[in-house]
């Protein structure tokens, strides 16, 4: 393992795990949660090892996060890391044109912004992930507003200061509305697929929403729901979880 920066900033880095030897290996590039303003890398290690043990390139990546920067610096960072991953490819036996992005909450919003954004023609890649991954953050804005969870209040709060610390009105209506997954949805995205608890405090409603837009432009969105309110890496332990999240992705890259 290595750890590599892809920006000027310390935030802009990445473990990148490889195994090696002479083949080229699909990989698997994982952005970690943590409500936009916090978490880090290190705390991905246990699913980055699951991944480099079931033959991928794991590409583990830090960004800036939205005390430092506002949207869409976070996007920006995950296409970065990508680019730089790429463009060393044969360092890390890693095939450029094979790999899946994969998200938990914010992380999973970061992923899924990164498998919409403009036409959908990233190259190379195959899929995309999001484990309870905040898919609208409008929807969490107007939730947490009429909520008394506390994690749906501090959701509507993180998602205003990861849009700079405005509100989706006035001049801050663009940056929202990039914010926003669904609204990019086009033909030409990757293969989706998402994870959400029944009762978690992001509720599988969002995830629904971007089903539905891509469904109406022809591209592929799995939703599934465990019972209970984990969110996650506590939803991506429970039974089952990880190994279906590894078969689709096994899919994707075959």
């Amino acid at each position: 393992m290595e750890t590599i920066s892809y920006g000027p900033s310390r935030s802009q880095a990445m473990d990148v795990w490889w195994t090696p030897d002479y083949s080229k290996h699909p990989a698997v590039f994982l952005i970690h949660g943590g409500w936009w303003s916090s978490g880090d890398k290190k705390y991905m290690t246990e699913v980055t090892r699951s991944y480099v043990e079931l033959g991928y390139t794991v590409f583990n990546l830090n960004y800036r996060l939205s005390g430092e920067a506002a949207w869409p610096a976070q996007r920006t960072d995950a296409f970065d890391a990508i680019a730089t991953a790429r463009r060393h490819a044969d360092r890390w036996n890693f095939d450029p044109t094979n790999y899946v992005v994969v998200g938990f909450s914010a992380g999973g919003h970061i992923a899924a912004a990164v498998g919409t954004y403009g036409d959908g023609t990233l190259p190379g890649l195959k899929g995309v992930v999001g484990v309870s991954p905040v898919i609208s953050p409008l929807r969490a804005y107007t939730d947490g507003a009429a909520s008394t969870d506390p994690n749906r209040v501090k959701l509507r709060d993180a998602a205003i200061k990861l849009a700079g610390g405005c509100e989706p009105k006035g001049k801050c209506s663009r940056v929202w509305a990039s914010m926003e997954v669904p609204w990019h949805a086009s033909k030409r995205d990757a293969p989706m697929l998402t994870v959400h608890s029944d009762d978690e405090f992001v509720p599988v409603t969002q995830s629904l929403l971007l089903k539905d837009m891509l469904g109406q432009v022809g591209v592929k969105m799995t939703v599934f729901t465990e019972p209970g309110i984990s969110h996650s890496a506590p939803l991506y332990r429970q039974l089952g979880v990880a190994d279906r999240v590894q078969s689709w992705i096994q899919e994707q890259l075959s």
